[in-house]
């Protein structure tokens, strides 16, 4: 047992959390308190962190999300559990290259120009180098991840389970290279995964251009389109089956403007008749939905207009048949870029009188999330996970609540999705990645693999000429793939040795979806998987739902047969205090790093959980986290206050004080009960913001504002048994509360615990308190209850007629209930101090004095007299003159609303921003007329 002992810091009045947190990290860390051990024999809890990646900073959506992750953690660390809270990283293929690349153009060079393998070595001495910063900030807020089993996406356990599941996935089927369209950046040149598009709506054009018929060149079809360019890849032109106005046009032909191929004009129902003319070019080498249509129809091989890198390439110069045609005008734009092929297009257009109009038009364009570079639909051979057998089982782990989401509304969405799912784009082409387990043999497909030098366009435009030590071989679709765990020695075909591994890297949510059970040591059956899979609860937020969550549910249960959590909680986004997204371009950013610096990590982590409201985004502002620091600084103050009573009499040991017999103790001690199980509940079913708010209300409204108040008059009687028992329910009462704060504030929490009397060597490892069903007294409850309404209504009277702060009240209560009157007898020390009342009198006789303040609780008719304590007519002037002072200004801002003008011109958060101040100013009036009303009433 630890006794408690005095405080050290030197900041006497305000809490300083800088050096506590620093320290009592340090101390945990070494101690090895955040480590789970597979050999417990306690119940295991485990929660898998999504890992950020390597190339990322901390910002806002981290902090919420680790946040609530270790606030589960720790308390389930408490209850007894044996938790893990499994810490990593991911590689980040995309992001991770650029930061590389980028480096290397600095140095006027070019990751062709090193080729690929000195490329690879530059990525890992980075990260060697600066890829663990995002794990320092976590340590920074708090987080008790066991970081002696900190992961990486890319090293060698979790690369076997890479490639064990790549191959087993082939080994059934499930995987396939075939021609598809994708999301291709031409500036990273690689496909694209859904999540990685950032779609902005902008300013655009929509042109309208007529496609001349084949037999009548004087008539055609109009359709419209925001991207001219792509027409040199059109394959016909489809109307709705049921729009009147092309029903004779179905079934003709149209030549494509500039290039003279002949196009069929077909009916098709995805054709939206409100778009444009509600005619559409069907475009399905650069379209999904021309895809699609193309497809249906059967319209043969969709048309290349563009190059990898995004520039006019010379395969849209054939016909319908798809036989090479010459056209000197139309050869002019192989080469060209997309924005230099549109103007030329559209200068054609217009010379040949088939532009017929242009006109604005908002529209979302998708853009590389790394680079911004406008994504390009585009067709490429690329591997896919055949997703529809994964997903069956997954969607009914759902269903039978295997897997539970919350809040349970996202449920939908994932049904949704799943059941409308597409197969997955697993290939990307880029270096940095796990190199996809196949191996092509040069001899069994020698019309397949192509040897081609690399290096895109733009290393040439911007003068670096690439001189190249790296090859790399085209596969071509028809390729058949040698795919093995390790190396072949030679083909199993032929026998052949001249084999060419694939260049393609996976896509990071490939390895991402193996994480719950990687992390845990698969495909090795290690003690860990056994003990701590399937894990207990996976924390993210909604928009990787899909990308994700649901591919590992499809993992988990094809690579284990079981799901890899029970729970899944979904957080909402942190805006700012508008409810706008945060973005460096709106100037609206707040830094994690810098609001901890600032007010601490506990102040920081209290505001995100007491904001946390299921599914309701998260408005945030310093001032909400400068309003927790100030908790922080309550709860500090509270135990300084407590710090010298503790030196004096017998040491008092930890643990539940004895009963009392005082009323405060008694309820102080049934609210605490309440407060546990409200707390308990509220985590149990992850409603963050109820348990902090319960928090809240309880320490610095209930213990601080009112017990310790009540406390205060005893623990000045010495060392009486009532200081002893107010000294022993003052410390209890802190030390649960400090237990039931821990999980969301742990550094002030460990600081004033090792001060209190208490048993163990951290609050880590402290016991979860649990609800006393004994300490429950609804008597004292409402007894109490009874002596805070009072003293509030006493205080508003004060507030109200302006009675100083310091001056002693007389106050007359008149009531008919016997048993209120014999509340405010057996508590009247405490209504007089907490009311600095010099004489308080109860009882059904009383009656109303003259000149006294008059107001009613719960029946009771309470009276202040104010004879000598306030001039009256001093004060009703003061009154009068606010009065009038907030008729002028609401009469301003009324005058503003009212005129036509001002609402005309002024900008919608404007007009709301002085509706507001004119509902406060009518407020405030209301409120003066009010106490002008009570000081004339009780004047006469």
């Amino acid at each position: 047992m630890a006794t408690a002992r005095e405080p050290q810091s030197s900041h006497e009045g305000q809490y300083d959390p800088r050096p506590v947190e620093q320290r009592w990290y340090r101390v945990w860390e070494e101690a090895g308190y955040f480590h789970a051990d597979e050999e417990s024999a306690s119940p295991p809890y485990c929660i898998v962190i999504p890992p950020p990646n390597i190339t990322g900073s901390l910002h806002m959506g981290h902090a919420l999300n680790n946040t609530l992750q270790d606030i589960l953690v720790r308390w389930r660390r408490m209850q007894g559990y044996n938790a893990l809270w499994m810490p990593g990283t991911d590689h980040a293929g995309i992001a991770t290259q650029n930061v590389v690349e980028r480096q290397l153009a600095e140095e006027g060079r070019t990751r062709y120009q090193i080729g690929r393998e000195a490329f690879l070595e530059r990525v890992w001495q980075w990260k060697a180098e600066s890829g663990g910063t995002i794990i320092r900030q976590l340590k920074h807020l708090g987080a008790s991840c066991d970081w002696a089993r900190e992961a990486f996406t890319m090293d060698p356990p979790r690369s076997r389970a890479v490639t064990e599941v790549f191959v087993r996935l082939f080994e059934d089927g499930l995987l396939y290279r075939a021609e598809r369209l994708v999301n291709w950046c031409p500036r990273c040149q690689t496909a694209l995964a859904d999540i990685e598009v950032v779609h902005e709506e902008q300013e655009g054009r929509l042109w309208h251009i007529r496609y001349p018929f084949a037999d009548d060149q004087g008539g055609g079809l109009v359709v419209a389109t925001t991207r001219p360019e792509t027409m040199l890849g059109d394959v016909a032109v489809a109307v709705h089956p049921e729009d009147p106005r092309y029903r004779d046009a179905v079934g003709r032909t149209v030549l494509l403007p500039v290039v003279g191929r002949r196009l069929p004009v077909i009916a098709d129902r995805a054709v939206a008749r409100d778009f444009g003319t509600g005619a559409l070019k069907v475009t399905p080498g650069h379209d999904q939905n021309d895809y699609e249509i193309g497809t249906r129809h059967s319209l043969g091989d969709p048309i290349k207009a563009f190059t990898e890198t995004g520039t006019i390439s010379a395969g849209f110069l054939v016909d319908d048949a798809r036989r090479p045609i010459e056209s000197a005008r139309a050869r002019r734009y192989v080469g060209a870029d997309r924005a230099e092929a549109r103007r030329m297009i559209l200068e054609d257009l217009r010379a040949d009188g088939l532009l017929v109009k242009e006109e604005p038009y908002r529209h979302a364009v998708g853009r590389c999330y790394r680079c911004q570079t406008v994504i390009e639909p585009f067709l490429t051979p690329q591997w896919f996970v055949r997703v529809k057998p994964l997903a069956e089982p997954a969607i009914r782990v759902v269903e039978e609540g295997r897997v539970r989401i919350v809040p349970e509304q996202w449920e939908r969405n994932y049904f949704d999705w799943m059941r409308n799912i597409r197969d997955w784009c697993i290939s990307r082409q880029i270096w940095w990645g796990h190199r996809i387990p196949a191996w092509y043999c040069m001899h069994c497909n020698a019309d397949q693999v192509v040897q081609t030098a690399t290096g895109p366009a733009f290393a040439a435009e911007k003068g670096a000429m690439p001189a190249y030590t790296d090859e790399r071989y085209t596969i071509l679709p028809e390729a058949k793939a040698i795919v093995a765990r390790e190396a072949p020695a030679r083909c199993p075909t032929c026998g052949r040795h001249e084999l060419v591994q694939d260049p393609d890297v996976l896509d990071t949510w490939f390895s991402s979806a193996l994480w719950p059970f990687s992390t845990l040591g698969w495909p090795e059956r290690t003690k860990a998987l056994q003990v701590f899979y399937p894990t207990s609860v996976l924390v993210t937020g909604f928009d990787i739902l899909f990308f994700w969550v649901a591919r590992m549910i499809m993992m988990g249960l094809k690579s284990l047969g079981e799901v890899p959590f029970r729970q899944v909680y979904i957080h909402a986004l942190v805006r700012d205090a508008e409810g706008q997204k945060m973005s460096k371009s709106r100037g609206n950013v707040i830094d994690p790093l810098v609001v901890i610096d600032k007010y601490g990590a506990d102040a920081f982590r209290f505001t995100l959980a007491a904001l946390a409201a299921q599914g309701r985004d998260i408005r945030l502002s310093e001032e909400r986290i400068e309003g927790y620091r100030y908790f922080c600084n309550k709860l500090w103050n509270a135990y300084r206050f407590l710090a010298p009573h503790l030196a004096r009499g017998a040491p008092l040991p930890p643990g539940a004080p004895p009963a009392s017999a005082d009323l405060a103790d008694r309820w102080i001690l049934s609210r605490l009960q309440e407060v546990v199980a409200a707390v308990t509940e509220a985590l149990e079913t992850f409603r963050f913001n109820e348990a902090a708010s319960a928090l809240y209300q309880f320490v610095w409204h209930e213990y601080c504002d009112w017990y310790l108040e009540m406390a205060k008059r005893r623990l000045t009687e010495g060392d009486g048994p009532g200081a002893e028992a107010a000294r022993a329910v003052l410390t209890h009462v802190l030390a649960e509360a400090l237990l039931l704060l821990h999980p969301i504030m742990p550094f002030i929490t460990e600081e004033i615990w090792q001060r209190l009397p208490h048993e163990g060597a951290t609050i880590m490892r402290a016991p979860w308190p649990g609800p006393e069903a004994a300490r429950r007294d609804s008597e004292a409850t409402a007894a109490l209850e009874l002596v805070m309404d009072l003293v509030r209504a006493v205080r508003n009277l004060r507030s109200e007629v302006n009675i100083p702060a310091a001056a002693w009240l007389t106050v007359i209560c008149r009531s008919r209930d016997a048993g209120q009157e014999a509340v405010l007898r057996a508590t009247e020390g405490y209504v007089r101090a907490l009311g600095r009342i010099r004489e308080f009198r109860v009882g059904a006789a009383e009656g109303k004095p003259p000149a006294a303040a008059a107001t009613v609780v719960r029946g009771m008719d309470v009276y202040v007299p104010l004879t000598g304590l306030i001039d009256f007519a001093a004060e009703i002037a003061r009154l009068r003159k606010e009065v009038e002072k907030v008729d002028r200004e609401l009469a301003r801002v009324r005058g503003k609303l009212e005129n036509p003008a001002f609402r005309a011109k002024a900008p919608a958060e404007v007009v709301e921003k002085e509706t507001g101040v004119a509902r406060e100013l009518g407020e405030v009036r209301g409120k003066l007329l009010e106490h002008l009303a009570l000081l004339e009433s009780s004047r006469g």
